[in-house]
């Protein structure tokens, strides 16, 4: 039982950076239907950036996470002017191929300035180093940071979204673009500030992953966006229930794996998953079965 409910604090720590990540593949895919794989690499820009305010600023874990942010925040709208508004109406083959590309530009370019090989984030001391026993669960205090951060950004997230009139007008835009346009609002803000929002989502789960794996490199995101991808699309793509009820499944399931089974396994059992999820509910966990007009 103890080993259970210590892969299970492990499993909520790393569900809580995919659904970090996976919003925001869901927000931009409810906006405009494009999956933008440049995110996975937003989310390593943003752990660099962390490792630079804490390496050679000697700043702390919550200014450096802010400062992360912001810059994956300016990050996201370049690369949405950029790369994605000149094909706004271009096939949605050339938008996936613009994403890959993207994707591969964030990494080798990051490669060729800050080298290849593998940084090691400043450890943390104080009060964030020290763990604690719980009925026998060792729970560090680095995934109660974690977990905490996680749940304070989507419930400003949910916030922003249902309260806000920016938010709404994400929704508007989200279920008819024309009609959104023709009620007076700027679909091209909304837009920039949808891929704005979850990249400063995926900027946070940078230095988390940063700070709880102690170690990035220029590749980091490939992987783990991936996982966030599944997360998305597991739960349901667009739904931003789903990339939170995803993300929190599959970090339970892959850690799962990993304490009960073989390492080696899990990342084939998350994939086998999405494979069944598709072919099962294709419109995943809490998504709807719609018709498309053709």
């Amino acid at each position: 039982m103890e080993q259970f409910l210590q892969q299970l604090i492990n499993g909520l720590s790393l569900g809580s950076i995919y659904a970090l990540i996976a919003l925001g593949y869901t927000m931009v895919y409810g906006i405009i239907k494009l999956i933008n794989f440049a995110h996975c690499d937003v989310y390593m820009i943003g752990a660099y950036v962390g490792y630079a305010c804490m390496t050679y600023f000697h700043l702390g874990l919550l200014p450096s996470m802010l400062i992360a942010m912001a810059a994956c925040t300016l990050l996201g709208m370049a690369i949405e002017k950029i790369a994605y508004k000149p094909l706004r109406n271009a096939t949605r083959i050339a938008v996936l191929i613009t994403a890959l590309g993207v994707s591969m530009f964030l990494e080798y370019g990051t490669m060729f300035f800050v080298k290849a090989e593998v940084r090691a984030y400043p450890s943390m001391t104080g009060w964030m180093a020290q763990s604690f026993q719980v009925g026998g669960v060792n729970i560090s205090m680095l995934q109660v940071i974690i977990m905490a951060v996680t749940v304070i950004l989507m419930i400003l997230l949910q916030f922003i979204v249902k309260r806000t009139r920016v938010g709404r007008a994400m929704r508007a835009v989200s279920l008819d673009k024309d009609a959104a346009e023709l009620m007076g609002i700027n679909v091209n803000s909304t837009i920039s500030f949808t891929f704005a929002l979850g990249s400063a989502l995926a900027g946070a789960a940078g230095v988390l992953v940063g700070v709880y794996y102690n170690s990035i490199n220029p590749l980091m995101g490939m992987l783990p966006g991936i996982k966030a991808f599944v997360a998305a699309v597991f739960g349901g793509i667009g739904l931003i229930p789903g990339a939170m009820v995803g993300g929190y499944a599959i970090g339970m399931i892959e850690t799962m794996v990993d304490g009960y089974g073989n390492s080696l396994y899990k990342d084939a059992v998350v994939f086998a998953i999405l494979i069944l999820i598709l072919i099962v509910k294709p419109a995943g966990l809490l998504g709807k079965n719609t018709r498309e007009k053709v």
